[in-house]
């Protein structure tokens, strides 16, 4: 088994659940701010969902407020925005650090396996996102300011 499906998350609603729930699905892994530059990438993030839910692929959204405080609210405050601003159907989490002394375990494998710019570890800005295969490894590591349609062809890919 990988080792990404022993993590445990804390969905926005506040249940604990194993990553192993996932377990065969093409993960979308991203870290998001409703009050970011890049929050319009829900848009084409929840589209990538409804697109590929059917066969086998989930986008798992993971609030973080390490940057900028684009990220200030409450949990139940991040689903209602994220569900009224964006239309957002696919999971959402409990809201997280990516870096740091406190970063969640999740973010301190994704950045294990696959590093960011010139082998920096570090998520250096909302709507990172990690493509994660039906095994549990993790394919590939995405900018900020690649959109999500970009991502389309890796995922189909994947299926």
């Amino acid at each position: 088994m990988s080792e990404i499906y022993a993590i445990e998350v804390k969905t926005i609603d506040g249940r604990n659940i194993a990553m192993s729930e996932y377990e065969g699905q093409v993960l979308l892994i991203v870290n998001t701010a409703t009050r970011c530059g890049f929050a319009p990438q829900f848009t084409g993030l929840e589209e990538l969902y409804q697109k590929y839910k059917d066969q086998g692929v989930a986008v798992l959204g993971f609030p973080c407020n390490q940057f900028a405080g684009q990220e200030p609210g409450y949990d139940a405050e991040i689903a209602s925005a994220c569900s009224l601003n964006f239309g957002v159907t696919f999971p959402l989490f409990a809201k997280v650090d990516v870096n740091g002394p406190n970063q969640h375990p999740l973010f301190r494998l994704l950045k294990r396996k696959k590093s960011g710019f010139l082998g920096s570890g570090a998520i250096k800005w909302n709507f990172t996102k990690f493509l994660v295969d039906r095994k549990g490894n993790v394919v590939k590591r995405y900018a900020p300011t690649v959109k999500p349609e970009k991502i389309e062809a890796d995922i189909r890919k994947l299926l």
